[in-house]
C-alpha cells in the first residue's frame, strides 16, 4: 500500500478545519474512522469522548447531592463544598413548632443539651421554640450533632 502525502485545505478553507487527510486510507484499512484525533485540549477521546468534563464545574469537582463514597458526607456535599448530613431540616423545622415545647426538633438534629434546656424551660414558654423552628425552616446554616448541614 502506498502512503498518500497529506493534502493541503482548498484556498477557501483555513488551514485546521474540515476532515483531517479527507479521502485519505487510513492504516490498516480495519476500522475506516481510525482512532480519533486528540480534543481542543489535547485530551485522549476527543471533545466528547471519555475525557469530556461536564459544563460548569472545575475539573475534579463533584456536583452538589451526588454521592461520592466518602463515609463523612453521606448524602453528598452543597454547592460551598460542605458536607450534608443525614437528617432533614424541613423535618426538624417542623418538629421544633409543633413539639418544640419539649425539644424534639433539637433531640431530632443531635443537640441534646439544647434540646433538654428547652424541654425543662417548656421552650422557652413557646416563644424560643417558635423562633427556633421558625429559624430551622427559613435558614441554610442548621447543622446536625457532627457539624453537617441539613438536608433540605
Amino acid at each position: 500500500m502506498s502512503e498518500q502525502p497529506p493534502q493541503s485545505p482548498p484556498p477557501n478553507q483555513p488551514p485546521g478545519y474540515g476532515y483531517p487527510n479527507a479521502g485519505a486510507t487510513p492504516p490498516g484499512g480495519a476500522n475506516p474512522y481510525g482512532t480519533g484525533q486528540p480534543g481542543p485540549y489535547q485530551q485522549p477521546g476527543g471533545q466528547y469522548g471519555y475525557g469530556y468534563q461536564q459544563p460548569g464545574y472545575p475539573p475534579g469537582a463533584v456536583p452538589p447531592g451526588t454521592y461520592t463514597g466518602d463515609p463523612n458526607a453521606p448524602y453528598g456535599y452543597d454547592p460551598y463544598g460542605r458536607p450534608y448530613s443525614d437528617k432533614s431540616k424541613i423535618v426538624a423545622g417542623l418538629l421544633q413548632l409543633f413539639l418544640g415545647s419539649f425539644g424534639v426538633g433539637r433531640f431530632y438534629m443531635g443537640s441534646v443539651g439544647i434540646g433538654i434546656a428547652q424541654l425543662f424551660t417548656c421552650g422557652g414558654l413557646g416563644f424560643w421554640a417558635l423562633i427556633d423552628g421558625v429559624m430551622l425552616l427559613a435558614g441554610n446554616e442548621a447543622k446536625d450533632q457532627h457539624g453537617r448541614i441539613l438536608r433540605g
